[in-house]
């Protein structure tokens, strides 16, 4: 069998995976058929690999890698493939950083092979001399008591689990290798059964014993099968697709996470739920990138229920922009904030660049009170799009100076770095704290929660969102007039972008704190209607494992970027109802306004 073995260093600080601790702990990759790859050798060297394995057959004297004999040709030869190449790699410092071996599987007779084998590495100095070169002889090997007689550049893959050697003989021996298919015949698919991983679990502890890595040959090769057997402490895990399988581990760490947040759901009255009762508050709760698997891990990782899922009116909404299949925040933001689609990267502007009014706008000349909180900066897209105008998202200092003019009563946000020449003081009391919206009489008030960025939850935000959401609507509520609160949870895009798991699960839990009580005003303030949605959704995010019951959640990902896929809404209070369906994202603007008479 032709392979090639691709080898990972997970330094992962306490990484856990199943039952099992990971932290500074090697893993190989064995990247199977290496003859069937475009380039032998290269291509698995290139992509990382530190172990490289072939075939060989001894014919007319000479050494042919191939997968059986008719498939012999002239210009396949050991030397050609693999240890010329390997020769001129150590000579350019190629990978000098990296330990590699050099797994040699014998098709024909043992020990002639294996002294033509020994005859032509000793041309090879380079490689055999080198310490960080260890080469190992498998698949046809001559009597384990005669390993011992072999050159100190040779070393043994033991397949004979159980059997002893003597002492001497065992220092030859670099590693220990087993048949999967004698213990499982799972594909790969799905999960082990109970039976099959104990019989597998029995035979890596009894391999463990020998102090040797281990490997099973025949192994199924899938994202599920390569993350049982991490769990299960397999050393070398086969498979076919070696460029897969090395970002699969390498970025496990970071889609395997335990969460440590979390909310304390709240089950609504529903007193006014779905009621044709006249609408006074709206708040708006948008969670930036938030898609359906974005929320699922969240539910899935707070003890399978959030605040968000209490709700009875569901929908989705298309994203697309105006000029674009897949929008970005810009757009979307606009889209929600004024009833039109746009072009990507415009605020507040239609796809002629011409300034359209914004539902904060339109309601504040019927008297609202209106306001913006958000986890990002106060000048970001998805904030921006509710009291700003300009043709460009990047153009902050344009909408910063939107901000002073908006008529906005509150703002909560990062940013204030960005206002240095700007006197927000002018027109917003600026507070030190949410918590001073409890004693402020100002009827205009600004809070800047971070000088510039925010900070996530994993970087000990707390639950301000929760917390930004709570003393604002008890602001508004003193005013005795109807509102419009706009919250948005913008770091799940920023997680989504980075493709981090953690921050996806742990920033949409926080969101549903913030959800909560929103959900908690509208049951004590009849006539309050709650609508919680997404802007697009980031990553193409996935979850094809978890345990509910030990907060963790396996993320995966398809892109950095946004993703053209439908988000949910959520609706709750009187006409809930009317945000049920699948519709187009301006579509909600006109929605709320209808309400709002």
């Amino acid at each position: 069998m032709k392979t090639s073995f691709l080898f990972i260093s997970l330094f992962l600080s306490l990484f856990g995976a199943g039952n099992r601790l990971y932290s500074q702990e090697q893993v190989k990759i064995h990247s199977h058929n290496d003859y069937n790859q475009t380039v032998p050798f290269w291509n698995a060297y290139a992509n990382g690999a530190s172990s490289i394995e072939a075939d060989i057959f001894l014919k007319d004297n000479n050494l042919y890698v191939s997968h059986d004999e008719k498939g012999i040709t002239s210009s396949r030869t050991l030397e050609d493939l693999y240890l010329k190449p390997l020769e001129s790699a150590l000579k350019m410092n190629f990978k000098k950083e990296n330990k590699l071996t050099l797994l040699i599987d014998i098709k024909t007779d043992a020990e002639p092979t294996l002294n033509k084998l020994v005859s032509v590495l000793s041309k090879y100095e380079s490689i055999i001399t080198n310490k960080d070169i260890k080469i190992i002889v498998s698949g046809n090997r001559p009597d384990a008591e005669t390993y011992v007689k072999y050159p100190n550049f040779i070393y043994f893959d033991f397949q004979e689990l159980g059997k002893s050697i003597s002492k001497e003989n065992w220092s030859k021996v670099a590693m220990v290798s087993a048949d999967f298919k004698k213990y499982s015949v799972w594909n790969g698919l799905g999960r082990l059964t109970h039976d099959d991983y104990n019989r597998i679990s029995s035979v890596i502890a009894k391999a463990k014993e020998t102090n040797k890595p281990f490997r099973f040959w025949g192994a199924p090769d899938s994202k599920s099968a390569w993350k049982a057997f991490l769990e299960l402490g397999v050393d070398i895990i086969n498979t076919d697709s070696p460029y897969n399988c090395v970002q699969y581990i390498q970025t496990l760490p970071k889609r395997l996470v335990t969460v440590t947040n979390s909310s304390k759901v709240y089950k609504p009255t529903y007193k006014t739920d779905k009621k044709e009762e006249p609408v006074k508050n709206v708040i708006l709760l948008i969670g930036d990138g938030n898609g359906l698997s974005q929320i699922s891990s969240a539910v899935l990782a707070n003890n399978g229920v959030l605040s968000v899922t209490q709700l009875k009116s569901i929908g989705f909404i298309k994203t697309q922009s105006a000029d674009d299949f897949t929008t970005d925040s810009a757009a979307a933001g606009t889209a929600l904030a004024t009833g039109q689609k746009t072009n990507n990267r415009a605020i507040g502007t239609d796809s002629l660049r011409k300034p359209i009014a914004n539902i904060m706008e339109v309601l504040q000349k019927r008297k609202y009170s209106t306001g913006v909180i958000t986890t990002d900066e106060i000048t970001g897209a998805t904030p921006a799009a509710f009291y700003a105008h300009t043709e460009e998202r990047s153009n902050t200092e344009e909408i910063a100076k939107d901000l002073l003019k908006s008529k906005l009563n509150l703002f909560i946000g990062g940013g204030a770095s960005t206002f240095k020449n700007i006197s927000l003081s002018s027109k917003f009391k600026l507070l030190n704290s949410v918590k001073e919206l409890e004693t402020v009489i100002s009827d205009t008030v600004g809070v800047f929660i971070a000088d510039g960025r925010v900070p996530s939850v994993m970087e000990g935000r707390g639950e301000l969102l929760a917390d930004a959401t709570k003393y604002s609507l008890d602001f508004f509520n003193k005013k005795k007039k109807p509102f419009f609160l706009m919250i948005e949870g913008a770091q799940i895009d920023s997680f989504g972008h980075v493709n981090n798991a953690g921050g996806i699960v742990s920033e949409t839990i926080d969101f549903d704190t913030a959800i909560t009580q929103a959900l908690i005003f509208a049951d004590n303030n009849k006539g309050t209607l709650v609508i919680i949605t997404a802007d697009h959704e980031t990553s193409g995010f996935a979850i094809p494992q978890g345990n509910v019951k030990k907060h963790k959640i396996e993320g995966d990902f398809i892109t950095n970027d946004h993703t053209a896929t439908m988000v949910p809404i959520f609706s709750y209070g009187p006409h809930s109802q009317d945000f049920q369906g699948v519709y187009e994202n301006n579509e909600v603007f006109n929605k709320i306004l209808s309400l709002l008479k």
